[in-house]
């Protein structure tokens, strides 16, 4: 009987140790499984050192001139040349808002009225923002203004306002906003 008795015992030994190893489940677009905690999944894109390059001169340009600031906010944004980033898009959208740029203010009170990416909507933020873009005479602020004084008042009203208009406000970032640099061959043009 003993001698039944360990066959079985390390047979099934050797199957908790396996079960000992440490492993994670990971599930991706090509299925889950189980793999040891140790192993490395992280694949970092190639980085491009034109793209770089350009997104430092932008930087440089943008810290003395607001419209520049606007421009690298915008592709922060949309993800045009750099990774998109939501965090550097409204820090260099305020920049420029703060400097008097009137499309970044503009941006800044659509940004807060629907909402950025992981930011929830601020609609006295979006009012304070589009007023200033109303006050130097932006029809497209002075439309907005009141869904921001409307949405500080009855937030129901202003989720299903949100809702309704998502999808054309998202497509509208590519159309409407244009930039004032380009690059070009030889770095930074003005246009």
């Amino acid at each position: 009987m003993n001698r039944l008795l360990l066959p079985l015992l390390l047979a099934s030994s050797a199957v908790f140790a396996q079960d000992a190893v440490p492993t994670v489940r990971i599930c991706d677009s090509s299925g889950c499984s189980d793999r040891p905690r140790d192993s490395a999944s992280f694949q970092p894109e190639a980085t491009n050192p034109v793209a770089e390059q350009r997104l430092l001169q932008l930087t440089e340009v943008a810290r003395d001139d607001p419209r520049a600031a606007y421009d690298l906010g915008l592709r922060y944004f949309r993800g045009d040349g750099v990774r998109q980033d939501s965090y550097q898009a409204l820090k260099w959208m305020r920049d420029a808002g703060e400097r008097g740029v009137v499309p970044a203010q503009l941006a800044l009170g659509r940004f807060y009225l629907m909402g950025l990416e992981e930011m929830g909507p601020d609609p006295a933020e979006a009012e304070t923002w589009l007023s200033m873009a109303a006050a130097k005479g932006n029809k497209e602020a002075r439309r907005l203004l009141p869904q921001a004084q409307a949405a500080k008042k009855d937030e129901k009203s202003a989720y299903e306002w949100r809702e309704a208009n998502r999808k054309n406000w998202y497509g509208g970032w590519y159309g409407t906003y244009s930039y004032y640099w380009y690059w070009g061959p030889n770095g930074w043009k003005y246009r």
